[in-house]
C-alpha cells in the first residue's frame, strides 16, 4: 500500500460541520445529501471540530456569534446566505476567509459536489451516478 493510500485509510472520517443557531434539522437545505453532517450552534462547536472538519458551512444568520469566537481562517469555509438580496453577505464572508457564498434558492448541485469532494467521495452513490441507458447494440 502506498504512503498516501495508507494516510487516507488512517485519517478518521469527520462529518461536515454545519454551524447554525437555527433549531431546524436542515438549516441550509442539505438534504437529501448522504454526506454526514454535525449541526452545532455557534457557541458550542470546538476549535478542533472546526479545524478537523473536511468542510464548514456557516449559516449567515449565525455570523455575529461565529465572529465572536475569533476562529482562524481555514480552507473549506462556505457561508450560506438566507436572504438572496443581502448585499453584505459577500464582504462579511470575505472578512472571515470564506471560499464561497451560497444564496437561498440557489441550485445546491455545486454544494453537493463540494461536499463529496471534501469527504473524498466516501459517501457518493456511484451506482446511481454511473447507471444510465445501456449502450446501443451493434447491428
Amino acid at each position: 500500500m502506498s504512503a498516501s493510500a495508507q494516510a487516507f485509510e488512517e485519517r478518521p472520517h469527520q462529518p461536515v460541520l454545519v454551524i447554525s443557531d437555527r433549531l431546524d434539522d436542515d438549516p441550509i437545505g442539505l438534504l437529501p445529501c448522504p454526506v454526514p453532517v454535525k449541526h452545532l450552534p455557534s457557541p458550542l462547536f470546538t476549535s478542533e471540530e472546526y479545524q478537523s472538519a473536511p468542510l464548514v458551512l456557516l449559516d449567515d444568520r449565525s455570523y455575529t456569534s461565529f465572529t465572536l469566537r475569533h476562529m482562524p481562517h481555514r480552507p473549506g469555509l462556505i457561508v450560506a446566505a438566507a436572504d438572496p438580496d443581502d448585499g453584505t453577505a459577500y464582504p462579511r464572508a470575505a472578512a472571515i476567509g470564506a471560499e464561497a457564498v451560497l444564496r437561498a434558492g440557489q441550485d445546491l448541485a455545486w454544494l453537493h459536489l463540494r461536499l463529496h469532494a471534501a469527504t473524498d467521495c466516501r459517501y457518493a452513490h456511484w451506482e446511481a451516478l454511473l447507471t444510465g441507458p445501456p449502450p446501443p447494440e451493434d447491428s
